[in-house]
């Protein structure tokens, strides 16, 4: 029997994780392995899913349960709990264990375009998302603000964001689903024209691929990125951590 690993979400047919797993297995000939989606309609249904495969070794989260599935994990790693949503999980005798490889795909996709006044970011949007790229910024020594609609203390609201704002704060990141495909034309309400080529502006978003967003930065010179090398990172780094402990006994 295969070893199973999984996507965990909902309404996940586009799925990155399961095109990208299952050409990897093709490209580097893991026979062995094969990856499907759990498209749930409550996190509750895992439990069954769970009980139905029981060759299942690894899954991935994608929203809207990065953080609903927390307390049906038996542990968490230290920084997926500082984090405080789980987007990687390893299914162990001990029961379910939870990581974030976010947070790891983002920073290392980010620091070839950092430059010295890349010193302040805006974090627009507070899902689970946001604070995986909170953590890896907080890693690599930069400052940050969220931004939302509904702001709590210490975050900007989006009608905050005056020039001066926006000219001190040279990164801007975009964690909200805003111009996902298909509403490929909406972006996030932020005051572009006071963007400059001195600004880097970084969508989580993968498809499509040049966001409104992204078009509006590029279009004040800016350095613009996707999200797609983040997805890539962050699922290669879960499959070391499904791969920990069987790794001595393929060699």
């Amino acid at each position: 029997m295969k070893r199973l690993f999984a996507l965990v979400g909902k309404n996940i047919s586009y799925s990155f994780s399961r095109a990208y797993f299952t050409e990897k297995f093709e490209k580097e000939h893991i026979s062995d392995a094969e990856y499907v989606n759990f498209d749930l309609n409550s996190v509750d249904e895992l439990p069954q899913k769970l009980q139905e495969n029981r060759n299942i070794q690894g899954m991935n989260v994608t929203i809207p349960y990065k953080k609903e599935i927390i307390p049906i994990l038996a542990k968490l790693d230290p920084i997926a709990e500082e984090i405080g949503a789980v987007n990687t999980i390893k299914v162990t005798q001990e029961g379910l264990i939870g990581y974030n490889t976010d947070y790891f795909g983002f920073g290392e996709s980010l620091k070839p375009f950092l430059k010295e006044h890349h010193t302040k970011a805006l974090i627009l949007g507070t899902g689970g998302a946001s604070n995986a790229v909170a953590y890896a910024l907080k890693m690599l020594g930069i400052s940050f603000r969220f931004v939302s609609r509904t702001p709590k203390m210490g975050q900007f609201s989006y009608s905050d964001l005056s020039s001066q704002i926006v000219n001190k704060y040279k990164i801007i990141i975009n964690c909200t689903p805003l111009g996902t495909f298909p509403n490929v034309k909406d972006f996030p309400p932020i005051q572009y024209q006071f963007l400059t080529s001195e600004h880097l502006l970084y969508d989580l978003i993968y498809n499509p691929e040049k966001t409104t967003f992204l078009q509006k930065g590029e279009k004040k010179k800016a350095i613009i990125i996707n999200g797609w090398k983040m997805l890539e990172l962050q699922a290669e780094k879960a499959w070391e951590i499904w791969n920990e402990t069987s790794d001595e006994s393929k060699k």
